[in-house]
């Protein structure tokens, strides 16, 4: 018999020990003795299923209980009751999950003795509730601190009792469904025993119930989810804000002399194209005349490709006379066609009109939407819009082109660096660069905030030996800069959760953590694993409901950034602080 006849023979002999293991029978066989024996599969080898077979396991309620108290530990942003609730119950459910696998895995090889067991679950009952409300009174303790950091509410009092609550119908929800997946797995299991030895049959099982719970998941509930959502942005696409009415002017598009309807803008465009400020408000801040400011924007219902709408846009800024202004703005618009009306009307007031910006929509959905389900969509139409400005604007002489300026913001960002290679070539494809909330995706922000100065903190990188770029976590202090402008600036807040989100929050702790911190992050947040990248999470959903410079809310910060990226003869430092109680005196649309 040769070597891989020996080998073939012992693995044999290994699968059939096995498999009489797992039908209860002895290991060795007796001669004649057949393999499955019919009497070695029967239905009571299956203990009944039942939804509660047994009470929790001390590793999955031990481990719980800790997620739990971490759940209440302080984030980026202060959270809401209900939603720390909701929080707390799912990092709970997290935890049960991660113990019981931990418990069940550790038992295969160890079981305590009784006595152990009890002891343990008496301490953990002693232990848990004191626990749980020192957490509960730190974790409002943190969260005050944190609001009146950022300048916002305090919670109530009696929010603890709503939070716990809360959590505890979360926890035992979740708890439901996975035991209802358990029991259907091994009802399944125990019908396919009938036909296979046990451990396939609940291999078998799992599998198939593994396999069911994920299509259900992307194919009905992600599917439909974004579907409805992309239903009901388009039917918002359609309306109008009130007070938002056509304007008259034939600078602007919808207009009668325009050549893009005022029905095909969107929500987003037609607010865009309405709100531009009037020549005799511009004149009253710059006190001198001023101009008719163009604003062109083209939505998805304007033109039936990408392709057209971009031709559509550049026939319209020419139709305006945009390329006879001294400043020419391309605006890559966030998901949903948005455009802050503090970027547009700063512009607007600092050039006293003499300004062109265009815009286009890609997409009905928020950014965050938009940057899970489908990129390309902001990529192509940046990509083609700034290729064709850029193309008409090279084309005239060099003596007498307006300025170029590109701006995005949050997902606009991303489209914009997507239209260029690199740092070198976004510079020198326009006379400067303002990008306000970066995504963690963007792919020529990240090198950057990797590659800074040692010693400088992420939220605020510095670059020495390069005055290409420059960052700013707190705008005002750009007035004080010395030096040329910088070709590309960024605007970035210290607690804002879209930009400094991403997947390595799961395993590594990130560098916005370390010392020194931003001014907004509260010096009680730490970083625990899954944890902290599951509370990031939470803090984007709520980013823009916070107050201006922090979270995803730049407001009128913006101003500084365009005065430092091109400011206009003779403006001033004190000509920013005006321009800033300006806008934050105007309504927040």
């Amino acid at each position: 018999m040769n070597g891989r006849t020996r080998f073939g023979s012992a693995a044999t002999d290994v699968l059939e020990s096995l498999t009489r293991v797992g039908q209860g029978l002895p290991i060795d066989r007796a001669p004649g003795e057949p393999l499955y024996p019919a009497a070695a599969r029967p239905r009571a080898a299956f203990r009944r299923t039942r939804l509660v077979r047994r009470a929790p396991g001390l590793a999955g309620f031990a481990v719980a209980v800790v997620f739990y108290c971490l759940s209440l530990t302080p984030s980026l942003l202060p959270r809401p009751w209900l939603m720390q609730g909701v929080v707390s119950g799912l990092t709970a459910a997290m935890g049960y999950a991660a113990g019981a696998t931990l418990g069940a895995l550790a038992g295969r090889f160890w079981q305590p003795p009784r006595k152990l067991t009890r002891v343990a679950w008496t301490a953990l009952i002693v232990v848990t509730p004191p626990l749980g409300l020192l957490f509960l009174a730190l974790g409002t303790g943190w969260q005050q601190e944190l609001r009146v950091r950022l300048g916002m509410e305090r919670m109530e009092t009696y929010d603890i009792v709503r939070i716990v609550g809360v959590s505890v119908l979360t926890f035992a929800l979740i708890l439901l469904i996975a035991r209802l997946l358990r029991l259907a797995t091994r009802r399944l299991a125990r019908f396919l025993g009938r036909f296979v030895p046990k451990p396939v049959a609940y291999a078998a099982g799992l599998v198939v119930v593994v396999y069911l719970v994920v299509g259900f998941t992307q194919d009905f509930l992600v599917s439909n989810a974004v579907a409805v959502a992309n239903e009901a942005a388009s039917l918002t696409n359609g309306s109008t804000s009130p007070g938002i009415v056509a304007p008259a002017s034939g600078k602007l598009s919808g207009s009668p002399a325009s050549l893009v309807p005022w029905h095909s803008l969107g929500r987003q465009g037609r607010e865009f194209a309405a709100t531009a400020p009037s020549r005799t408000d511009l004149g009253r801040f710059a006190g001198r005349a001023a101009a008719d400011p163009i604003r062109v924007y083209v939505g998805l219902d304007s033109a039936a490709t990408v392709g057209e709408r971009v031709r559509l846009a550049v026939r319209e800024m020419d139709r305006a006379g945009a390329f006879d202004r001294a400043v020419v703005a391309v605006i890559t618009a966030t998901g949903t066609g948005w455009v802050d009306g503090n970027v547009t009307s700063a512009l607007e007031y600092m050039y006293a009109g003499d300004t062109a910006m265009v815009s286009m929509q890609y997409s009905y959905l928020p950014s965050w939407l938009s940057l899970m389900v489908d990129q390309s969509k902001v990529t192509e139409t940046a990509s083609l819009l700034i290729a064709a400005v850029h193309a008409r604007w090279a084309a005239l002489p060099a003596a007498s082109r307006p300025k170029l300026v590109l701006f995005g913001e949050s997902l606009g960002s991303y489209g914009t660096e997507k239209s260029f290679q690199s740092l070198r070539s976004m510079a020198d494809g326009a006379d400067g660069a303002l990008l306000v909330g970066p995504p963690f995706v963007n792919p020529i922000w990240r090198p950057l905030v990797d590659g800074r100065d040692r010693g400088s903190p992420v939220w605020s990188p510095v670059y020495q030996n390069d005055d290409t770029v420059r960052f700013s976590q707190r705008p005002a202090e750009l007035r004080t800069s010395v030096g040329r402008p910088p070709k590309v600036l960024y605007l970035q807040n210290s607690s804002d959760p879209i930009v400094w989100w991403g997947p390595e929050l799961l395993i590594q702790p990130p560098d916005w953590l370390d010392h020194p911190r931003g001014p907004d992050v509260s010096p009680d947040m730490h970083w625990y694993p899954g944890i902290t990248f599951w509370q990031t999470v939470v803090d984007i959903t709520f980013a823009n409901n916070v107050p201006t410079g922090h979270g995803h809310v730049y407001g009128s910060g913006v101003a500084d950034g365009w005065a430092a990226l091109l400011p206009p003869p003779g403006w001033s430092a004190q000509d920013t602080e005006r321009l800033r109680a300006l806008l934050d005196a105007a309504p927040r649309r």
